[in-house]
């Protein structure tokens, strides 16, 4: 989508009439449409790393596992956007009319660029907890080992662990699965990012 689209105010119906004839994803808030940045391939990496670990965790139990491209509605927020990754219990529910637009998930994690971090610890991070289902946040640094891990302990209540260990195993609490962190940066070269 052009700038010229960005400044525009648009309804919920046309964003979602835009997006599914867009090539490229974009977010929506709260009226606004935001194109959202290319990943790097560290970025994919990363994120496609912790999906296969999921995807296979968690074959044959009663959640499914998206990646990247799946769009979440955030009805409390007036957000349409896309996790990296995305876990959904069964049955999985969508956004009234929409069969291509999720409003449950359970687990949620993003890839941090220089571009999203802040929004992706901050205003969406806030969006994210709105959602009833949700339990569970993890934000992996692209540039750096650094892993933070977000688990609610009770109603609006969060703790947070950091790590910036290849060794340490994350546990999750939400489902049964662990992955070390090492698992999540493999294949990730520092030095050419």
């Amino acid at each position: 989508m052009t700038q010229a689209l960005e400044r525009q105010i648009y309804t919920p119906e046309e964003y979602l009439e835009l997006e599914v004839a867009s090539e490229t994803r974009n977010e929506y808030r709260n009226g606004a449409i935001i194109s959202m940045a290319e990943g790097t391939p560290a970025h994919n990496r990363i994120s496609g790393n912790l999906y296969i670990a999921l995807s296979v965790a968690l074959r044959r139990k009663p959640y499914e596992t998206f990646h990247i491209d799946q769009r979440l509605w955030i009805g409390d927020r007036n957000l349409y956007t896309y996790p990296n990754v995305m876990v959904v219990e069964k049955p999985l529910q969508f956004k009234e009319g929409r069969t291509d637009t999720l409003v449950n998930p359970c687990f949620i994690a993003e890839v941090l660029s220089k571009s999203t971090q802040d929004y992706d610890r901050g205003e969406k991070f806030v969006a994210y907890r709105t959602i009833n289902n949700f339990q569970e946040y993890l934000l992996i640094d692209q540039y750096s080992i650094h892993v933070e891990h977000y688990v609610k302990t009770a109603v609006n209540q969060w703790l947070l662990s950091e790590y910036d260990d290849l060794n340490v195993t994350l546990s999750f609490k939400v489902f049964e699965f662990q992955i070390q962190i090492a698992d999540l940066y493999e294949n990730i070269e520092f030095a050419n990012i």
